[in-house]
């Protein structure tokens, strides 16, 4: 099914990257064994159901084994490989075409993350005045020397459960120090 309209669009969109529910707007009743979700952000209206049932609503998003979940267009797809193939073009290593006009970042990114995250990120987290962009920074050695000045380094505030791949626990307690 495709999108008929730009808030059509967006709605799936938003649907793809966030999770399917809110842990925050979960909770279990033990006494009568229901699982109570809350429905909207700011929405009052719960909905109850029995925990069989809610086991059997979140798994119906699991995909069964074998069916195909990810689809390639474009350059990406087999087609248009086999056809590169065809022509004697490596299709592993598409032509890298560059711009000689170099990209200006406009206000669109804030929008796009207001938008699908519903956080704006031009509102200061201390004051919650507006913020305006004064430049952006993108030479690699100029913010090694603000993040050596600041005294900067990056590790997560917590981290991964247990249960996790041990790839993931090893990327947690993976610390950034520059010199």
């Amino acid at each position: 099914m495709r999108a008929t309209g730009k808030q059509e669009a967006e709605r799936v969109g938003k649907y793809m990257i966030r999770p399917i529910l809110s842990l925050k707007r979960l909770s279990f009743d033990e006494a009568q064994g229901q699982v109570i979700y809350q429905c909207g952000k700011h929405s009052s209206k719960l909905e109850r159901m029995d925990y069989l049932e809610f086991i059997a609503r979140v798994t119906s998003h699991i995909p069964d084994k074998g069916q195909v979940t990810l689809r390639y267009y474009g350059l990406y797809s087999n087609a248009h490989r086999g056809k590169m193939r065809k022509a004697g073009v490596d299709p592993s290593h598409p032509p890298i075409i560059d711009d000689e006009v170099s990209f200006v970042p406009s206000k669109g990114w804030a929008e796009m993350i207001r938008k699908v995250f519903e956080v704006d990120p031009l509102i200061c987290p201390q004051c919650g005045g507006q913020m305006r962009i004064i430049s952006f920074i993108e030479e690699h050695k100029v913010i090694d020397k603000i993040i050596n000045l600041l005294k900067l380094t990056f590790k997560a505030e917590r981290p991964p459960p247990p249960q996790a791949h041990p790839q993931l626990a090893m990327a947690a307690e993976y610390r950034v120090e520059y010199i």
